[in-house]
């Protein structure tokens, strides 16, 4: 299913809304190295760590980036966010294709060695000259991806780097529900504690809503429920979908514990 609303709300009178977090999770349909930042350990002439991830608007040799001759070269992507990686998609266009054997591909959260000793997901042995590879990482989660070349002499060269994967969207949108019942808002429901919920009050078809500012195609929403006053969640419906009336519009309504 794919939207940018996701709203949780239980019809009736008299009802009152209450959950701890919701999570929604999901991919979004562009690049994610897009809007990150890039650094390489070292940078030959223009060869620049951004230009890796410049969405090939660079047609030429000079459009690479590219390290120096040196021991381990390595290219690290800062995606900013924590993601669950399901692919990583990595491009040679022009000379200079074996600049890239034997790359490693990392992924995790942790800088140390310049993020290099972060987990695996895969190794290149090689990309002929002009063809894009795609490597699956399988749910691997972080914040950083790396490409490192071990060994002495390598230089490591990298036309386009592409990162796909899916975030808890919920932790970066806005949220906003019918009604506030005092100090219980509507964010404590995406600030990723287990220790505040919100809370409206009683009414008629009360929900909590959030935008997650762009479009995703959702794999699933999760909802945890307060530790007490457990039957505030009973009955409650998940929607999704694009414009914000989709109470009204009836349409899209997926199961109260997945999207799938």
């Amino acid at each position: 299913m794919e939207g940018r609303y996701v709203v949780v709300h239980i019809p009736g009178n008299q009802k009152i809304l209450s959950l701890t977090e919701a999570g929604v999770y999901g991919y979004l349909a562009e690049n994610l190295a897009v809007d990150g930042a890039a650094t390489q350990s070292s940078t030959s002439g223009d060869g620049f760590a951004e230009k890796a991830i410049d969405r090939g608007l660079q047609q030429l040799y000079t459009g690479c980036s590219s390290t120096l001759n040196e021991t381990n070269p390595w290219w690290r992507l800062d995606l900013h966010h924590i993601y669950r990686v399901s692919k990583v998609v990595t491009n040679r266009k022009h000379c200079c294709a074996e600049q890239i054997n034997g790359a490693e591909i990392r992924i995790g959260n942790s800088l140390e060695n310049n993020g290099n000793n972060n987990p695996i997901c895969a190794v290149i042995p090689a990309i002929p000259a002009g063809e894009s590879y795609s490597y699956s990482c399988n749910g691997m989660e972080g914040r950083y991806v790396n490409l490192i070349i071990p060994g002495n002499m390598k230089i490591l060269t990298l036309c386009e780097v592409k990162v796909y994967g899916e975030e808890n969207a919920a932790l970066w949108g806005k949220s906003s529900k019918s009604s506030v019942y005092p100090n219980y808002v509507s964010g404590y429901a995406i600030d990723g504690l287990s220790t505040s919920f919100t809370h409206t009050n009683p009414e008629t078809n009360p929900w909590w809503r959030v935008d997650l500012l762009k479009v995703y195609r959702l794999n699933r929403v999760t909802i945890t429920n307060r530790p007490t006053s457990t039957s505030r969640i009973n009955g409650a419906m998940i929607c999704v979908g694009n414009f914000l009336d989709i109470l009204q519009q009836h349409h899209m309504w997926c199961s109260f514990y997945s999207c799938s």
